[in-house]
């Protein structure tokens, strides 16, 4: 495909486009997708723009599937500020006889089920192929340039995507992020046929099509996930407690992101120095003159507010699961571990690729003693088992 040789996309901004795209789709039985959003620009992020690739004509997937040339694809670029619902959407991606197209799928699956319900019982992820093939570099932007020869522009990867209307370089580079898809699919399907890896990669992507945000709920945001609140004196933390959450409260108020308000830096240097007039406040590096005049006023109130504030409780100590194993227990573990790093090896992939640290614990407490007891954990296909079960049940054994 020759990126110099590509057509504008369809813009999908109005109830006509979007009805003559889903009348388009749904004839095809693959398509690309991706998503921008604007969490650096808002407090409660949310999808701007939804990208969609599929081929021209609807025998365009057989024909690449059968080694042809690539046919002609056509790109959609949807706006989803503008509708409010995309239910034709999400009912023609929850059709499991249509392939979806994504890359990293993970985080765009959790977000577009948040914000429109839309499920993939159908997918496949070209980063996830990328590392089940074991190539060396499995980001976007590095295969878009090893593939064919695009180069992504960067800068974009920090634009505000909620602002109207988008750019000719934004246009372009959303176009990127799903124009190539299908035909990085042929190409990773062809090789994962050729070396034998085909089932292990269907069976990774319908693990990802069982995903569920509502088994993984938005963490709310905590003062100390600010790593900055840990290398403070502890006698100082409530007045830094305060300035994050009087922080916090205007981001929300302002629907932009905390860091936008004033920096870290900002804060810590304030419960440092503790300033109590606005003559002292000018002395604080980390603030400009434009955030003392803004929000100068609220600032000295949450320090005065600080001082009278007890100190937080600290966080729980994190452990990790291992730290609370038994011993034959976590010996059971770190044979599991060390079989799994000479199974990566041998085939050139990272070693969550085989088996995730999560499986491998669930194995070593369970202690399964039979190939239907192995069956029982969860994130073992029939892949996995058939492949790796004879050794996972002899280490268990121990």
């Amino acid at each position: 495909m020759n990126p110099h040789r590509i057509s504008s996309p369809c813009l999908v901004y109005h109830r006509a486009g979007f009805a003559a795209m889903l009348a388009h789709l749904a004839d095809q039985p693959l398509l690309a997708l991706d998503t921008e959003s604007d969490s650096l620009f808002s407090y409660y992020p949310k999808v701007c723009l939804i990208q969609i690739t599929t081929y021209t004509d609807p025998d365009g997937a057989a024909r690449a599937a059968a080694g042809g040339d690539e046919p002609p694809v056509t790109d959609y670029l949807i706006d989803p500020l503008r509708y409010e619902d995309l239910d034709g959407l999400r009912e023609l991606l929850a059709d499991p006889r249509r392939e979806v197209i994504l890359h990293a799928a993970e985080n765009d699956i959790l977000l577009l089920q948040r914000s429109f319900g839309f499920t993939f019982p159908n997918l496949f992820d070209t980063q996830l192929a990328a590392r089940i093939l074991g190539w060396e570099r499995a980001g976007l932007a590095a295969l878009l340039e090893e593939q064919f020869g695009v180069v992504s522009d960067k800068r974009m990867q920090r634009t505000n995507w909620g602002k109207r209307p988008l750019t000719p370089e934004q246009i372009a580079y959303a176009q990127m992020d799903t124009h190539y898809l299908p035909a990085l699919r042929a190409r990773q399907v062809a090789e994962l046929h050729a070396r034998g890896r085909w089932e292990e990669a269907k069976e990774a992507f319908a693990q990802l099509s069982t995903l569920d945000y509502g088994a993984r709920p938005v963490n709310p945001r905590d003062f100390w996930q600010m790593k900055e609140a840990r290398r403070v004196p502890p006698a100082l933390t409530g007045i830094l407690e305060a300035l994050w959450l009087w922080r916090e409260q205007e981001a929300q108020r302002q629907d932009r992101p905390p860091f936008k308000i004033v920096s870290n830096q900002a804060l810590v240097e304030l419960a440092e120095r503790r300033p109590t007039t606005l003559a002292e406040l000018r002395e604080v590096r980390a603030l400009g003159s434009a955030d003392i005049q803004r929000y100068g006023t609220a600032i000295l109130a949450a320090l005065a507010e600080g001082k009278q504030r007890p100190l937080p409780p600290l966080p729980e100590p994190t452990f990790r699961p291992e730290q609370m194993l038994d011993r034959p227990t976590l010996n059971r573990y770190d044979a599991l571990r060390r079989w799994r790093a000479d199974v990566a090896a041998a085939r050139g992939v990272a070693p969550d690729i085989v088996l995730t640290n999560e499986i491998l614990l669930m194995i070593a407490k369970a202690q399964p003693r039979s190939p239907e007891e192995l069956a029982r954990i969860t994130g073992l296909g029939p892949w996995k088992l058939k492949t790796y079960g004879p050794d996972l049940l002899r280490i268990a054994a121990r």
